[in-house]
């Protein structure tokens, strides 16, 4: 679950599969009935049918809270820019950095930080189709450290700038679990 809407869907799935949702949050669900196999495999099918996923491994489940937690930080956090990624991760999984972005690598193929990188030019890409803000405004708000550092990573992830991307008539942006 990557967006509000999702953990508003998984919430009423769980209620019409007649489960006593406690607690759905990004990539988490707590149910207040025991579980049986039967029960869990037909669940598994019906998030499936809705292209969510039921976490069943471990590794794959840390490899998700990553993917949650770089996705609130850069949509729906404005502290970003007040300690490290590494450093926030470390805290909020209570894991070393080394081994999680080893773990997040191998199960994603991708680095923790190549997937930052897209998570916030993708949010970037958000915020020039609204046009409300300034490349500049922009940068500032994302904690970029320079409009051009802002440049440069966009135009290296998208291939173009982002005054260019925001003169174009189409603004082809990516769902958040599509990144």
């Amino acid at each position: 679950m990557v967006c509000p809407r999702c953990i508003m869907f998984v919430r009423d799935l769980l209620e019409r599969e007649g489960f006593t949702p406690l607690k759905v949050e990004l990539g988490l669900a707590v149910v207040r009935e025991p579980v049986t196999p039967e029960r869990r495999a037909a669940l598994k099918q019906k998030l499936h049918d809705f292209g969510f996923e039921l976490l069943d491994d471990q590794q794959q489940r840390i490899a998700d809270e990553i993917r949650t937690a770089i996705i609130e930080r850069v949509h729906y956090q404005n502290d970003e820019g007040e300690e490290n990624l590494s450093s926030y991760l470390s805290e909020r999984l209570h894991r070393d950095y080394s081994s999680l972005s080893k773990l997040f690598t191998e199960i994603n193929g991708t680095s923790i930080e190549k997937y930052y990188v897209a998570q916030r030019v993708e949010r970037v890409k958000e915020l020039l189709t609204y046009g409300e803000l300034t490349v500049s405004e922009i940068a500032h708000k994302m904690h970029y450290s320079s409009v051009a550092h802002l440049s440069a990573q966009f135009r290296n992830v998208t291939g173009i700038s982002p005054t260019a991307f925001r003169q174009a008539k189409e603004h082809p942006l990516k769902t958040l679990d599509e990144i």
